[in-house]
């Protein structure tokens, strides 16, 4: 059994357009999380899924072509998880025997190496009637909890995921919303999947999901389908850049010093 990471790359993302070439602390936003891919050793490869010939050629310029391979994909791919979908024969190509892909976004510039480790490892030991997909997630702090821009999510005891959300989920009905925390733990969501190969084959049969279409997330078009969807717990920090403010917060993060 093998892990490939694949990374969905769109340039001209709707709501921050060519953010992925965009500086931050003197190389490329996709480069970066590029090169933090293949630090991660439980990977057999790192691939780029993407429909803009000009993200290909960039990854030739960054010194990358040996190492990343470019899969081409059809410009209409909705969300990552659709492009990864429309790359599945090449990637499945690209390792024979590949049983996972591990769907990394491409906006995620300081993503830990040893989070994809470890997300790798917890799908390999996985059985057979373990869920078909893994996703991190991680203690969310009380003043991102009413943040739209951070997912939340909420699990059961055993693990898996309930539903997601961009709003505080649960809500506590006796509280004021910031003295919400106090009542129970929340969790945020880590932007990073597990999937078994079934669930990428099956991805564009599955049926239209109006949780998705709303919060325009996709990992809900899965649990409207029943598929499972198993938490890993992390500590990891799970910043991503979908915004203007993102992106110069990412640029701070990196500083005279270096990035993190």
């Amino acid at each position: 059994m093998a892990v490939i990471v694949a990374v969905p790359a769109r340039l001209a993302s709707s709501r921050l357009p060519r953010k992925l070439l965009a500086d931050v602390g003197g190389r490329p936003l996709l480069q970066r999380v590029l090169e933090q891919c293949l630090q991660a050793r439980r990977p057999a490869a790192v691939a780029l899924c993407t429909d803009s010939d000009e993200l290909a050629a960039a990854v030739a310029s960054w010194g990358l072509a040996g190492r990343v391979p470019v899969l081409m994909t059809p410009a209409d791919c909705a969300s990552g998880s659709d492009r990864l979908a429309a790359a599945l024969p090449a990637l499945e190509a690209l390792v024979p025997g590949c049983s996972w892909i591990v769907n990394v976004q491409g906006d995620q510039p300081f993503l830990d190496p040893h989070l994809i480790d470890s997300l790798a490892a917890a799908a390999l030991a996985s059985g057979p009637a373990d869920p078909p997909v893994l996703t991190p997630i991680y203690p969310l702090a009380a003043e991102r909890l009413h943040d739209p821009a951070v997912v939340k999510v909420v699990r059961s005891h055993g693990g898996r995921a309930l539903l997601f959300s961009r709003n505080a989920l649960p809500h506590v009905r006796d509280l004021p919303p910031e003295a919400w925390h106090r009542a129970c733990p929340y969790w945020g969501h880590v932007g990073l999947y597990a999937y078994r190969l079934e669930v990428l084959r099956r991805w564009s049969s599955l049926p239209p999901s109006p949780l998705e279409q709303a919060e325009k997330l996709e990992q809900l078009r899965l649990l409207e389908a029943d598929v499972a969807i198993a938490c890993l717990e992390t500590d990891a920090d799970a910043f991503s850049v979908d915004t203007a403010a993102q992106l110069e917060e990412a640029r701070r993060r990196c500083g005279p010093e270096g990035c993190p």
